[in-house]
């Protein structure tokens, strides 16, 4: 008799972990491509009606107007402010987006709906997307920048020309501050603009690399910033 209760025992207990199994691989699958799942953040409450499906949310009808007006009532009340909002309802595909900010997070909340026709379907998108933040390296702009093609260069080679001075002072500025890993590369030159040297690391199509006294940045390979670095 203990041994039958013993197999009934181990089967459920089977049965038990693989419908988990099961759960959970499921679940898995439905929130796959999502960056953020409302479910798991009191502060993001889930409009009613709107079911997950891997990448976004869907719901029977059209319902993009109250889900709009929903969450610019319902997020303010969780401590997230408005950053950017914008509805279009006489688009083919009428909708909204909209960003939100919460202090003390280093990532913005992005939702954005539309009503699709064919489908009879609204379907949202939440994602989470990180803060990117931008230091100004150069404060005055100089009156030349001298490019070294490399760090053991000693003779660089000067550009006077204030609006290939100026872009250049852009894109060093308006590159976006990296505290990651330092991935390398093949080729490195030096910009020396005022009192700030600049050490560029890149290679072909490869994000570019700025570093100088005042920290490390990366850009995208940009044609214009190879064209007015003569590389």
């Amino acid at each position: 008799m203990k041994k039958i209760k013993w197999i009934l025992f181990s089967a459920i207990a089977i049965l038990i972990a693989a419908g988990w199994f099961t759960y959970q691989k499921v679940t898995d699958e439905t929130y796959e491509g999502m960056s953020i799942i409302p479910e798991q953040h009191k502060d993001i409450t889930l409009f009613k009606g709107l079911e997950p499906r891997r990448n976004d949310y869907v719901m029977d009808g059209n319902h993009w107007r109250e889900i709009y007006d929903y969450y610019k009532k319902q997020l303010p009340k969780h401590g997230w402010k408005v950053e950017y909002e914008q509805s279009s309802p006489n688009d083919d595909v009428p909708g909204f987006m909209s960003t939100w900010r919460k202090k003390g997070l280093d990532w913005e909340l992005s939702i954005s709906g539309g009503y699709y026709k064919t489908d009879n379907q609204t379907e949202v998108i939440f994602d989470k997307i990180p803060i990117l933040h931008s230091t100004t390296w150069i404060d005055q702009i100089p009156n030349t920048i001298c490019i070294y093609k490399n760090t053991s260069d000693e003779n660089g080679s000067e550009i006077k020309d204030p609006s290939q001075i100026n872009e250049l002072v852009r894109i060093i500025n308006g590159a976006i501050d990296w505290n990651g890993e330092v991935q390398p590369r093949e080729k490195s030159t030096v910009i020396r603009a005022g009192d700030i040297e600049v050490k560029v690391l890149y290679e072909g199509d490869k994000e570019i690399y700025l570093q100088s006294e005042k920290g490390t940045k990366i850009m995208k390979p940009e044609s214009e910033f190879f064209k007015l670095m003569n590389l």
